[in-house]
């Protein structure tokens, strides 16, 4: 018979020891092990309650800061390539801003139990069931860590021509990828506390810059109707999917960085101060793509940008380029490092840490130096929202059924524990997933695979719907079973 979970109670600590890789560190000594610039020594284990510190205004300067990537300026100009108007386009990249509400607030899981999200989400699918999406999450963290790498190294090797280095060839691209690797891997390694002073202290920066980019971008844009008329179906969901599906890619990691967080921490707190954060920093970017897009030809977004740019501020536009791809990359690394946890190494999380920078840095070097790989990358990663929108759909399901209340000894608890179920398996979880991914693969459209639904849609791309397909699923399947399940003390 399979194991009923215990789904209200809150409890910090585990009533038996965890497997291993995911021992407390420092527990009850009062002392925290989350300072800047040292090694952090949690990793997925539960942070005790006195060692809880910070508030939520802290999620604002993380996820503010993180967004201030170059990457949503290429999301803004895609929208209009698919067709859209300037303000068409910026009401999509508006609306995708507002995922963040979602992805801040289910930040409340972490603070409820201490731990990483891809522990929480064993609750969905079972201690089994929650691998195959631990393992493709990882993959997608050291993707997108990858490309952002490359970017930014591209970006200082350009810098440096700009500054006179000129013939340096593959020793200044070298010299340009060991700098960027190595600020990244840094305050990774060091962990959330040293994460958040650096997210906080580069978005001041960042925001000046890219403040006075908008300057320089918004006055020239073309706000009438798009020269290519009106877009279709196909254009709107398209514009839809590139959006909503950068904010969406972060809701695997949330709970990282509000496990710290004083457990009285309100809901309501938190997911204002966080959503902010992502939202004013996406949005004013996104839209400085828009402006872009309907001024130059964006094929190459830098050159695109730097064309629009008066000479003096091309070397800036560059550092910002280079900077926003470091606080983005950070918070992937960072991430990724418990995710090898969640996958069973038994390691600390900054051991941990090692493989993803190692997995990164030959990425890096492929792409820079063997072959041109970054686009086939990104065509990869974008195809992946096929398994992770209704991963996500099933994750924000049992957080609103369980109203984010978890067992979190049951978390770690492996196969002894109510996440267990059947075999390792929860089996609402695991059908509400298959039958998301069948409805996300059916209406897929994308370099890599076009689903047989596409052409009747008229070409449209509803792979995100996925999401809502497998919550309503687990809904249906799992929330009498939830609701009754037994309290344990």
């Amino acid at each position: 018979m399979a194991r009923q979970p215990t789904d209200v109670t809150d409890r910090s600590a585990p009533t038996s020891a965890p497997p291993s890789g995911e021992r407390p560190a420092g527990r009850g000594t009062g002392v925290s092990s989350d300072e800047v610039f040292q090694v952090e020594t949690h990793g997925i284990d539960p942070i005790p309650d006195d060692e809880r510190h910070g508030s939520a205004k802290d999620l604002f300067w993380l996820w503010f800061g993180s967004n201030l990537t170059f990457t949503y300026v290429i999301n803004g100009a895609l929208a209009v390539g698919f067709g859209l108007s300037f303000w068409q386009a910026t009401a999509v990249v508006v609306i995708g801003g507002l995922t963040f509400f979602v992805i801040s607030a289910a930040g409340l899981s972490g603070i409820r139990t201490g731990t990483a999200t891809l522990v929480i989400s064993r609750a969905s699918f079972g201690v089994l069931g929650n691998f195959p999406a631990g393992l493709l999450n990882w993959i997608v963290s050291i993707g997108y860590t990858i490309v952002n790498t490359v970017v930014g190294t591209l970006a200082l090797e350009a810098l440096f021509a700009d500054l006179g280095w000129h013939g340096g060839g593959d020793t200044v691209r070298a010299l340009a990828l060991v700098i960027t690797l190595a600020v990244t891997f840094a305050v990774a390694m060091w962990g959330h506390a040293t994460v958040q002073f650096a997210e906080r202290w580069m978005a001041y920066v960042l925001a000046a810059g890219f403040g006075v980019l908008l300057v320089f971008l918004l006055p020239g844009a073309t706000t009438g109707a798009s020269s290519g008329g009106t877009p279709g179906f196909s254009g709107w969901t398209l514009a839809f999917v590139v959006m909503l599906a950068g904010p969406f890619s972060y809701l695997p990691m949330p709970a990282d960085y509000t496990r710290y967080l004083p457990r009285e921490t309100s809901l309501r707190s938190l997911t204002w101060t966080g959503a902010l954060g992502g939202l004013i920093s996406s949005v004013a970017l996104g839209v400085a793509g828009v402006a872009a897009a309907t001024q130059a030809d964006m094929t190459d977004a830098v050159a695109g940008v730097e064309k629009l740019l008066p000479g003096w501020f091309q070397p800036v536009f560059l550092l910002l380029v280079l900077g926003g791809s470091v606080t983005n990359s950070i918070l992937t690394l960072y991430s990724s490092s418990l995710n090898l946890q969640v996958l069973g190494i038994p390691w600390s999380r900054s051991r941990a840490i090692i493989v993803s920078v190692a997995v990164t840095a030959l990425g890096s070097l492929g792409a820079l130096f063997l072959v041109d790989f970054t686009e086939s990358l990104l065509s990869f990663l974008s195809l992946l929202i096929i398994v992770f929108a209704p991963w996500g759909g099933v994750f924000l399901a049992d957080m609103l059924i369980r109203r984010c209340r978890y067992d979190t000894a049951a978390l770690h608890a492996g196969r002894d524990g109510a996440y267990w179920y059947r075999g390792g398996f929860h089996p609402a979880g695991m059908a509400a997933l298959v039958a998301g991914m069948a409805f996300a693969a059916l209406t897929c459209n994308s370099e890599l695979w076009t689903g047989p639904l596409v052409a009747p849609l008229g070409g449209g791309d509803l792979t995100l719907l996925g999401s809502v397909v497998s919550g309503l699923v687990y809904w249906a399947l799992a929330r009498r079973q939830l609701r009754t399940a037994p309290v344990t003390g």
